[in-house]
């Protein structure tokens, strides 16, 4: 199944109540509202694009092993995408339909690797509950999506549904009180540091299918021949 269809499908039991959601009626429009007033900011404008050069970073992996930008791109193209956390479905479905995609990415010498700003237990989580094979870099203060134009603040209704009503309190998913998230966004940084591919969403229920991601490949880096 694409991956636009499982969010979709997800998107429509949630917002029906389905079991095992639950979710009361009243909860969907601050949410609805909240990704509204993201794409009118227009802050998805602001991130990076293609052509633009990609920000080196270091960061640690869910185990504290650092991870470099430069140290990743010795080897090949690298893929880079940025989620908001474990306790988000959407993001789930993410991570295992580019998992499901690894190895046509690492046909292309390309490394993949997913950034976000929880902790490194809740890192762990993602890796055992989506069955990853690719590591999570942990972005504390989502320092690393500021540097991407990704970064922003929850408004203040929706810090209150996601703590109070969701029992959601990112300052503890995230080990710090910003109430900051990335927007969901992929990229492919080739060896030469220059961003080939971009897709930045601020409606987080949208995200590009991992199929995408060859054509990008393959102009950078043919397939290893069998």
């Amino acid at each position: 199944m694409p991956l636009q269809d499982a969010l979709d499908a997800f998107k429509l039991a949630f917002e029906s109540g389905e079991p095992p959601y639950n979710a009361p009626e009243w909860v969907h429009e601050p949410m609805q509202r909240a990704t509204e007033e993201l794409i009118a900011s227009n802050a998805a404008s602001r991130a990076l694009k293609v052509g633009d050069h990609a920000p080196e970073f270091e960061l640690a992996d869910a185990d504290g092993k650092l991870l470099s930008s430069a140290q990743l791109l010795e080897k090949g193209p690298l893929v880079v995408t940025f989620y908001r956390g474990v306790w988000c479905p959407y993001c789930n479905l993410d991570l295992q339909a580019i998992q499901q995609a690894l190895p046509a990415i690492e046909d292309h010498s390309a490394t993949l690797v997913a950034i976000s700003p929880q902790t490194a237990a809740n890192s762990r989580r993602s890796i055992r509950e989506n069955r990853l094979t690719f590591p999570i870099l942990l972005d504390p203060g989502s320092e690393v999506a500021a540097a991407f134009g990704l970064r922003f603040a929850l408004p203040d209704y929706l810090v209150s549904l996601y703590r109070d009503t969701f029992q959601n309190d990112l300052a503890v998913n995230n080990g710090e009180p910003s109430w900051t998230l990335p927007m969901p966004a992929r990229f492919v940084i080739d060896q030469h540091g220059t961003i080939a591919y971009a897709e930045v969403n601020p409606d987080y229920t949208r995200r590009p299918d991992p199929s995408e991601l060859l054509p990008v490949l393959n102009r950078l880096q043919p397939p290893i021949a069998a």
